[in-house]
């Protein structure tokens, strides 16, 4: 199972949470489609929940803080200085939805929006790292950035994080993958088929046993499927939004 308890390298997507309305609903619908037990961080059953793949932290479920924000999921970039990367984001033209705090014995972090209107989280760490499970089933396994003009996001996250970039053959000209050095940490790219007036969004992808096994739990359990399962080269995708409209996707073997 692919662990890591060092902290991430700065400019890697190292973490997602999702805050919701109901975090006990939640809780149940990602139990029953990634599979994840759950740490409760406090007494209070509304408190954040870590979602743990054998005792590791995956992800978080917590509580609504802020109504006037929708139900998403957000994908965090590691930070070795969340200021210095918010200083960042203002200055290449992106736009600070909370300033930098600190998480008590955790990290520091804030959380950003860039010029196209991708909300993003910037995580420093000092005692959790994020993601302590990845590429494993329940784990994170891939982010994209989907945006109404890729060129422009290309240019802000360079400018913030350092990415390059490389082609993806036959992913469409406007899809590109992400890179600080050799290996791809994730593709940036236009809407992709989203319907009209859909925000540019960072999208999260987590690893399953079996795609279609998971989309029927998420399907049972309120969820929406976008689009039919498909068999790609990366395995087999689905694309679906959970009970509280928070898109995701699902990536498990491909149907032999």
């Amino acid at each position: 199972m692919p662990t890591r308890s060092d902290p991430w390298p700065a400019g890697t997507p190292c973490w997602v949470d999702i805050a919701v309305p109901d975090v006990q609903a939640s809780v149940a619908f990602y139990a029953a489609v990634c599979g994840w037990s759950f740490l409760d961080s406090g007494e209070d059953s509304a408190a954040c929940h870590i979602c743990q793949v054998n005792g590791r932290a995956a992800a978080a479920i917590g509580p609504r803080q802020n109504v006037d924000r929708p139900t998403a999921w957000t994908v965090y970039l590691a930070s070795d200085d969340a200021d210095s990367t918010a200083r960042a984001v203002v200055g290449s033209g992106g736009t600070l939805l909370d300033e930098p705090f600190d998480v008590p014995g955790n990290g520091r972090m804030c959380i950003a929006q860039d010029p196209l209107g991708a909300a993003f989280g910037v995580w420093q760490a000092n005692g959790t790292i994020g993601a302590e499970v990845y590429a494993e089933p329940g784990g994170l396994v891939w982010t994209d950035l989907r945006l109404p003009d890729p060129d422009t996001g290309r240019t802000f996250y360079t400018a913030v994080f350092g990415y390059q970039y490389q082609a993806v053959q036959g992913a469409g000209e406007d899809y590109t993958t992400f890179h600080l050095g050799e290996a791809a940490l994730g593709g940036i790219g236009g809407m992709m088929g989203a319907p009209a007036g859909t925000q540019a969004n960072w999208l999260a992808y987590f690893a399953v046993r079996d795609t279609s096994t998971a989309v029927a739990a998420a399907t049972a359990g309120g969820g929406t499927l976008l689009g039919e399962p498909d068999d790609t080269p990366f395995g087999r995708m689905a694309f679906l939004a959970d009970p509280d409209g928070a898109r995701f996707a699902l990536i498990g073997p491909a149907v032999a």
